[in-house]
């Protein structure tokens, strides 16, 4: 939780950036850190991707987010990673934390375990599902969820029918997600006859009826 030696220090930067930009919205929100992560996640994230802490002085995103921001470098990153995560995976989970915040805040720590875990190809959707529902929807704490989610990954490594399930699946679903985005350049740029893209159509519905 940051002190209140760290808040000052806060306000000080604050006190001497032009008000209303990024920077000065990355330092508001560094103040609401412990409560309110989903803030700093997504400045963080716009800080990151624009690359603007140059623009301030700053070689590296750790110098700044350790000399001005007052987060470590390796937690600004979970914090921007968890908040990506949520944005591009969970868009209503995220609008409904940031209209309506719960009383328990789904944990930066316990997101970022869930991203990593939606990167494994062998892990079952449905199991998948469970932690997703322990993250987000019960709130539970970093170290229970990345203790179940060792415990997962052994049971499906221990196996070999499950894990071979589960690899089929992922490659399925990246296949799928090749095709609609080729179908969709092809049929924009008028590249190919309208036959062969009723053939990705029927290959497309094919390969959903075999998930």
């Amino acid at each position: 939780m940051p002190t209140s030696k760290a808040i000052q220090r806060l306000d000080d930067r604050l006190a001497s950036v032009p008000p209303g930009t990024i920077r000065a919205e990355a330092l508001e929100a560094a103040k609401r850190f412990k409560t309110t992560w989903i803030d700093l996640g997504r400045v963080l994230w716009t800080v990151w991707k624009d690359r603007a802490f140059r623009e301030w002085g700053y070689l590296t995103f750790e110098a700044y987010c350790t000399k001005e921001v007052g987060v470590r470098g390796p937690t600004a990153k979970k914090l921007l990673y968890s908040y990506s995560f949520l944005e591009r995976e969970e868009p209503v989970v995220l609008q409904r934390i940031q209209e309506h915040p719960p009383a328990t805040l789904p944990h930066y720590e316990a997101v970022n375990a869930l991203r990593l875990l939606k990167q494994r190809p062998v892990v079952p959707p449905a199991r998948y599902q469970e932690v997703r529902a322990q993250v987000l929807e019960q709130g539970r704490e970093p170290l229970d969820v990345r203790r179940g989610i060792r415990q997962l990954l052994d049971a499906v490594q221990q196996d070999p029918e499950q894990a071979r399930a589960a690899r089929r699946q992922a490659a399925i679903r990246r296949m799928l997600g090749t095709l609609k985005s080729l179908r969709v350049e092809l049929s924009a740029g008028h590249l190919v006859p309208e036959r062969l893209l009723t053939q990705l159509d029927d290959l497309a519905e094919k390969l959903e009826a075999a998930l």
